[in-house]
């Protein structure tokens, strides 16, 4: 399947900007789910600094803001062909060691209801136990927008019930990990039936699975990834994937706007 894309997010403050460095994973790479045809970043009110590949193989832009602008505006866009290969992803690490997927961050930290989670999924093949889990997470854990932040933890998130694909995702990864498997989060978009367009990305998590490698489970919407997915970046959790993050110095009240479409 064919996707076009575009991601535009602007920043608006009420005084000048003293200074403020962004950074950026918002670039899609080739790989065994996709084949990136085209990609364009446009940049207003800043410059790019820096472009370099972080230790998950993500593509990372670090962006100055100077000068006193009262407006930044960060916009991609692009055309990848994705392919349905029942959310396997392959045994391709990068950098990063497969041990470093097993440990626990502040986000993905285990503790009484995550080991309860682990211990439902019960015993048999790894795709059964993973499966299980996801369904799991998707009865227990309501979609709800709003309802946490994206400093919530997975334990948290799992004892409110309610959450959105951050919680899903940390949710599983760290139930995976509390199961022996390798997990991670992925950042990406998705394309929603009968909706062009959005107001934030998707995520969903990957466990390591023996002889399969890594692979995908969107608790979410209980299904594996397909062609309807465009995978940006990955990491142990948000933080590590995160589309844009940044500091900024000054006084100044932040109002952002983010209009996402993506459609075949």
């Amino acid at each position: 399947m064919r996707l076009k894309i575009t991601h535009r997010t602007e920043y608006a403050y009420d005084i000048p900007l003293h200074y403020a460095l962004q950074r950026l994973r918002l670039s899609p790479a080739s790989g065994p789910t996709q084949k990136v045809l085209s990609w364009g970043l446009d940049i207003e009110g800043g410059r790019e600094e820096v472009c370099f590949t972080d230790q998950f193989e993500n593509e990372t832009r670090l962006i100055s803001v100077e000068g006193a602008p009262h407006r930044m505006v960060v916009q991609v866009s692009g055309e990848v062909d994705t392919f349905d290969t029942a959310g396997v992803y392959g045994t391709r690490c990068g950098f990063a060691p497969l041990w470093l997927f097993c440990r626990e961050t502040a986000l993905t930290k285990p503790g009484e209801g995550i080991a309860e989670l682990a211990g439902l999924a019960g015993e048999g093949a790894d795709l059964d136990r993973l499966h299980r889990l996801m369904a799991l997470i998707r009865e227990r854990v309501s979609y709800v927008s709003g309802a946490t932040s994206t400093d919530t933890s997975a334990e948290d998130a799992l004892a409110l019930g309610a959450g959105v694909c951050q919680d899903h995702s940390h949710i599983f990864a760290a139930t995976a990990r509390a199961m022996g498997y390798p997990a991670r989060y992925v950042s990406g978009y998705l394309m929603m039936e009968g909706t062009v367009e959005q107001t934030a990305s998707h995520a969903w998590a990957e466990a390591f699975v023996p002889k399969l490698g890594w692979v995908g489970f969107d608790a979410s919407n209980g299904i594996c990834p397909d062609e309807r997915y465009v995978r940006i970046a990955v990491g142990r959790d948000y933080q590590d994937a995160m589309p844009i993050s940044g500091i900024r110095l000054g006084q100044a009240e932040e109002r952002l706007a983010v209009a996402i479409t993506v459609e075949q």
